[in-house]
């Protein structure tokens, strides 16, 4: 089974940048498609970006053109640039296989951006 450990999230003004990583075992990571989904408290996970195993990627409209997602399957990692940021993008931000079949969830990663 997959391991997955995110990691870059922190608190930031609004209009700054983070860049989220997400470490994963396991040979398949590299045949799979990836997403970063994010859970603000009191709303259902969303799905915000996601890369198929070739490096084709599509975003949330509410992310388009601030946010880049990214893979290097050699290092077994997906990245999440965020730039531009709003207080709106406040979440636990994961990891995981894009689709209906998940990975056991790791523990994401925290985005707090002011105001």
């Amino acid at each position: 089974q997959v391991q997955l450990v995110e990691s870059g999230g922190g608190l930031v003004q609004a209009g700054g940048s983070l860049r989220l990583s997400c470490a994963a075992s396991g040979s398949i990571f590299s045949f799979v498609p990836m997403g970063w989904y994010r859970q603000a408290p009191g709303k259902q996970r969303e799905l915000v970006a996601a890369i198929t195993s070739g490096g084709s990627t599509n975003y949330a409209d509410s992310v388009k053109g601030r946010f880049t997602i990214s893979r290097d399957n050699a290092k077994k990692t997906l990245y999440l640039q965020m730039n531009s940021l709003k207080p709106e993008d406040t979440a636990v931000y994961h990891c995981n296989r894009e689709g209906s079949y998940h990975f056991n969830w790791g523990q994401g990663t925290q985005v707090t951006v002011s105001s």
